[in-house]
């Protein structure tokens, strides 16, 4: 099940305006988030249009799960935060997700929640197409 106006699922124009895909996983996709003030902060999105997590079956949380565990394993070994948030919301998208936010001792928003959107740093294509270089190949 897709959504024509949701950038997780039709990719595009609607996912540029905030991220990158950098591969599929086993049931949803990676995505690298452009707003990089958090470095190496990325998104798992499950891969049909569903609000929530208990909206798909067992066999596929437990996969869902498995592909955020092995996005957050890549970010720490690429990327080596002090801790690794995790946010899942969707008030607005309603397309299950969550957002692997690498947090940094004594950086930007240390000891709090992340900003959605800070709207602070974005990098150069070669930026982004090295970091994606470097995540796919710590999967």
């Amino acid at each position: 099940m897709k959504d024509n106006n949701c950038g997780y699922c039709v990719g595009g124009e609607p996912l540029a305006k905030f991220g990158i895909k950098i591969c599929d996983l086993k049931v949803s996709q990676l995505i690298l988030f452009k707003e990089q003030s958090k470095r190496g902060r990325c998104i798992v999105a499950y891969k049909d249009h569903v609000g929530e997590i208990v909206d798909i079956s067992d066999e596929q949380r437990n996969l869902f799960f498995e592909d955020v565990n092995r996005a957050a394993k890549a970010i720490h070994k690429v990327f080596s935060p002090d801790k690794l948030n995790y946010g899942a919301y969707g008030d607005t998208g309603c397309h299950l997700h969550v957002h692997l936010c690498p947090k940094y001792k004594g950086g930007d928003e240390w000891g709090g929640t992340f900003t959605m959107n800070p709207d602070k740093v974005y990098l150069s294509d070669a930026e982004y197409a090295k970091m994606i270089e470097d995540i796919k190949n710590a999967l």
